[in-house]
């Protein structure tokens, strides 16, 4: 199984710590942000990973290389204009092929068990939800008891919000438009035709999205070391 990480984001909210850096090579703990996501996806097996990258991008080739010296096989998708989540993804659907992936945010950090999705049964995705943060209370969509997603308007499930972890079949994005579009409309419209699994993880997870959450990231990783 392939991997892809998503690293393509100006990281406005993160400024000014992002003004000559892209978000992903801001340093935790002294490491990169993106390493962390490369060396758990190594740990469980997985080394073909892709990486789209737009601001900054030359930064993040020139830290990672090929992947060599973390045990993987990196391939990058560069993107010459902004293409958001959705049309980055299916820009690099070429280096990814046939076959279902897993796709990570590149500016969360979460100690999910990677492995686990490896012999996951996907209909067009299966998704990794954690319990609502302070900042989406009202979460992303419902898990209902047999597993499966529904649109925050159905009438039962539990509220949960998307870690920015799945496995994502290609056939997710057969009938998407061309260039710039998000992630969220294919995934409703899975999620409203019931191909859309998911799972609730109650372990470590953080949304990197602004200078105090990195700053709180950082000593909960060195509390723990």
């Amino acid at each position: 199984m392939k991997a892809m990480i998503l690293a393509a984001g100006l990281g406005k909210r993160m400024r000014p710590l992002t003004d000559n850096m892209p978000k992903p090579l801001l340093p935790v703990a002294g490491k990169p942000l993106i390493i962390y996501h490369i060396e758990a996806l190594v740990a469980a097996g997985i080394t073909d990973i892709v990486i789209n990258h737009a601001y900054l991008g030359e930064q993040i080739v020139q830290v990672l290389g090929n992947g060599e010296r973390f045990g993987a096989t990196i391939a990058y998708s560069a993107e010459s204009e902004p293409l958001e989540t959705g049309g980055g993804i299916a820009k690099a659907l070429p280096l990814l092929g046939d076959q279902p992936f897993i796709l990570c945010n590149g500016d969360v950090w979460t100690d999910y068990p990677l492995q686990q999705l490896l012999d996951q049964p996907v209909n067009l995705a299966h998704l990794v939800m954690i319990e609502n943060p302070d900042h989406n209370p009202q979460g992303d969509f419902l898990l209902q008891g047999n597993g499966v997603l529904a649109l925050r308007d159905s009438e039962k499930g539990q509220p949960l919000t998307y870690s920015g972890v799945a496995v994502l079949h290609p056939d997710l994005f057969r009938d998407c438009p061309k260039g710039a579009f998000p992630l969220l409309p294919p995934l409703q419209t899975a999620i409203a035709a019931g191909a859309v699994t998911a799972e609730c993880y109650g372990g470590r997870w953080t949304d990197v999205g602004t200078p105090e959450r990195l700053h709180q990231l950082e000593q909960d990783i060195t509390a723990c070391e």
